[in-house]
């Protein structure tokens, strides 16, 4: 039986420009995992991923417009930061006081994505401009110095409904299947599954955070070792539309009748 093993990746403070799988590369050699092997699942922090990629606003260079303006007092933010948030998102759907809840990418988020912890004093850090592009690129870059066959996994931190704290989620995905689809199986009675999916690439993208931590740990990075998942040609993230989302469903839905009533 084959061990499993969660290492975090260590790494200094990385700037734009920076060889993201150099560096990753460089502090896995000096881990307990040693180096990368084949079946391995590398898990990248997206403010690394972004960072490394120049996704970073000074926000002393933001001019914040009317809309920015409005909305930065009625939720008390930076009308600057406001101003970015609206120009990453595809649209606004509320808030709260320091948060917009934002809709992006098929994806529903605070703030567009948009970090300033771990990023430069003065700035913030955008999401990667493609994460399935990202995880793509940084496994075939580690594949093409190591020949090592990995998957990447792109990871961000997400709060989650009605629940304290953050836990990770996958917003990028190279080489394996992001979600595994069990509708058709039997449950321990013997009856059919009809909507359960896995979703895989969260699952590990939480499992990591453990080790790659939230503050000053400098561990943008870990690698999840004797998972025993299949490495193939799988890329990206499976999202859903928003008319088919609980929590949008129900929210739109009760906007609609309050419009109506």
């Amino acid at each position: 039986m084959s061990s499993f093993l969660t290492v975090g990746i260590r790494t200094g403070i990385i700037r734009s420009g920076d060889d993201l799988a150099d560096i990753l590369l460089s502090g896995i050699s000096i881990s307990e995992a040693v180096s990368f092997q084949d079946g391995d699942v590398l898990v990248v922090a997206e403010t690394a991923v972004a960072t490394a990629e120049g996704a970073v606003v000074e926000l002393a260079s933001v001019i914040p417009g009317e809309d920015a303006l409005r909305t930065a007092e009625q939720y008390g933010m930076d009308p600057r930061l406001v101003e970015v948030v609206l120009q990453e998102s595809d649209e606004v759907v509320g808030g709260i006081p320091g948060f917009l809840l934002c809709m992006k990418a098929g994806t529903l988020l605070p703030n567009a994505g948009i970090d300033a912890s771990n990023a430069p004093p003065g700035t913030v850090v955008l999401l990667p401009a493609d994460s399935d592009a990202s995880a793509k690129r940084i496994r075939k870059e580690i594949g093409d110095r190591t020949g090592a066959r990995i998957a990447v996994v792109i990871a961000d931190s997400r709060t989650h409904a009605m629940r304290a704290g953050c836990s990770g989620v996958a917003i990028g995905c190279s080489g394996i299947e992001a979600v595994i689809d069990a509708r058709g199986r039997f449950d321990i009675f013997g009856r059919t599954l009809e909507v359960t999916k896995q979703a895989l690439a969260d699952n590990i993208a939480s499992a990591a955070e453990i080790v790659m931590g939230e503050a000053n740990e400098c561990t943008p990075a870990a690698v999840l070792r004797g998972l025993g998942i299949p490495i193939g040609n799988n890329e990206g993230i499976e999202s859903i539309d928003a008319d088919k989302c609980l929590f949008m469903g129900v929210f739109r839905g009760r906007k609609r009748y309050e419009a109506e009533y």
